[in-house]
């Protein structure tokens, strides 16, 4: 069905990592109608990841961000629109409106990913020197800040927070982190796996603040530092805001769509409109008898995918099969599975370390500190169903390849 039937115009609104494997993938499969990719930003569709880290150190430049050279789209016959901001849709017309235009589809795609949350107005949120990242025009923005000696205030221990904090003490920056939770990566990682990156930071020069609530960013025309709830003032030449993202649903509120926890589809990927899909950061999809949204490249690319086979007639369930990565100084944190309702964690220390998650005596995610054969063994294990036995994890003798076989 390499026609998608009588589809042939495809609009998709949103050129991040999930918009551009998209329509790749459409073109892959042999559709031949015609199709739109529409971007807000100003380039054309580019990695995310190296922004915080290899972008902003300078060690890569913009071109060697783009995901595939601008000429690809031209070549496979994807009208790229960059700088489009798309004001509405009509979904009786089948219409996305931009400014002075309309653009009729047949199938319509959100791939809008997620944007940045960000500190209210009053309390400073809004002053120069203030800044988040998640695009280029951030990292950009915020690129001359970066001198040697300079004094950075990150408020949130996440992995946002923490990249930055590593690449701030990397350039030599004095790095302060500020986490409202007794420990960073709460909501997302295990206390070992937390301690571990604490202590990792803790000797390369950053402070790292739990149990640290923000009252305010002084300054009144930019940004001079911050003040703590219990009225500790630390000074700062600028603040970055690393408080986790949200997905970007404020187009699919407008037009009506069903919204849980993102854009709600279904297993394939349609939204309560089904002739409008939507895969990446933003769509929220049916999960072991509840909703799960990802935010990772990974997610974005495999339920593009996904969402162009069944816009062609593949009838495939999206599956999701996670993993993640996050790159702290010389150690690359590596994450199989999702960790949800864990019960018990295995520590193994064999030159490197893992954290193995168990729920309910069954293997269902690992951590790995530098760590790349625990990171593949386990993703394998999770993949095919495999538990190991936990005694064997910690025996630092064990061969891992063996537990995989057996």
């Amino acid at each position: 069905m390499a026609s998608g039937g009588r589809m042939k115009n495809i609009v998709v609104v949103g050129a991040g990592q999930a918009g551009a494997s998209l329509v790749a993938r459409l073109r892959a499969k042999g559709f031949d109608g015609a199709i739109t990719l529409l971007g807000e930003e100003p380039v054309p569709p580019y990695q995310r990841p190296p922004l915080s880290k290899a972008y902003l150190l300078g060690e890569m430049d913009m071109e060697r961000l783009f995901l595939r050279p601008e000429s690809f789209y031209a070549d496979q016959g994807v009208n790229l629109r960059v700088g489009a901001r798309v004001a509405g849709l009509d979904r009786s017309a089948r219409l996305v409106h931009l400014a002075g235009e309309t653009l009729p589809y047949d199938a319509l795609v959100l791939t809008t990913g997620s944007i940045p949350r960000r500190l209210p107005a009053a309390i400073g949120g809004d002053l120069p020197g203030v800044y988040t990242v998640r695009g280029l025009a951030d990292v950009d923005a915020m690129a001359s800040e970066f001198r040697q000696g300079a004094r950075v205030v990150i408020v949130g221990g996440g992995y946002i927070g923490l990249e930055a904090a590593a690449v701030a003490a990397k350039r030599g920056l004095d790095v302060t982190v500020l986490e409202m939770a007794p420990r960073i990566l709460a909501r997302v990682a295990a206390v070992e796996t937390a301690e571990a990156v604490h202590a990792l930071h803790e000797r390369h020069g950053v402070r790292i603040l739990t149990d640290t609530a923000l009252a305010r960013i002084d300054g009144d025309d930019r940004a001079t530092g911050v003040t703590l709830a219990d009225g500790t003032q630390l000074p700062a030449d600028f603040v970055i805001v690393g408080i986790g993202i949200a997905p970007a649903t404020d187009l699919a509120e407008a037009a009506g769509l069903t919204l849980d926890n993102g854009i709600a589809t279904d297993a394939q990927g349609r939204t309560s409109d089904p002739a409008i899909w939507a895969a990446g950061d933003c769509a929220s999809f049916p999960w072991q008898g509840g909703r799960l949204r990802l935010e990772s490249v990974q997610n974005a690319i495999d339920q593009a995918e996904c969402v162009a086979d069944n816009m062609l007639g593949a009838g495939r369930d999206y599956v999701p099969m996670p993993w993640f990565w996050s790159d702290q100084y010389d150690m690359k944190l590596q994450i199989a599975g999702l960790n949800a309702g864990y019960d018990q964690v295995i520590v193994r220390d064999a030159g490197a370390r893992s954290h193995w998650y168990f729920k309910s005596a069954r293997l269902i995610s690992v951590d790995a500190l530098g760590d790349p054969r625990a990171y593949m063994v386990g993703k394998r294990m999770i993949e095919q169903g495999i538990t190991p036995d936990p005694a064997a994890l910690v025996d630092p003798a064990t061969d891992l390849k063996a537990l995989l076989r057996a």
